[in-house]
Formats: structure tokens, sequence, C-alpha cells
């Protein structure tokens, strides 16, 4: 199975707090923290959600 990693590019400060929630749940608390998940629809929805704060790549 097929992995993804996020890099936390830009910061939360201003962010709509759903957004904040979101960027925690992934794992990411600082910034150019890098986490690498699976590739499954539940991480897929909550990168989509914000995608203009991190970076994605394949792992």
């Amino acid at each position: 199975m097929a992995n993804l990693k996020v890099t936390l590019v830009k910061s939360t400060i201003g962010a709509i707090p759903k957004h904040k929630r979101t960027v925690e749940a992934l794992g990411l608390k600082k910034m150019h923290q890098t986490v690498v998940l699976p590739d499954n629809a539940a991480t897929k929805g909550m990168v989509q959600q914000v995608r203009h704060l991190v970076k994605v790549e394949e792992a």
C-alpha cells in the first residue's frame, strides 16, 4: 500500500479553527514537520481540506 508524505508549509495562525484541528489530526504540530500517512480515503479527504497549508508527496 502506498504512503503519503505530508509537510506543513504554511502556518495555521489565522486559519479557521476547523482547519487547525485537521492539521493537528494529521499529526502536524510545527512548520516544516513531515509525517508519513497511509494513502486512504480518510487521509486524502483531510489533506484536500487543508491543501493550501500542506505539501503532499508520494512516499
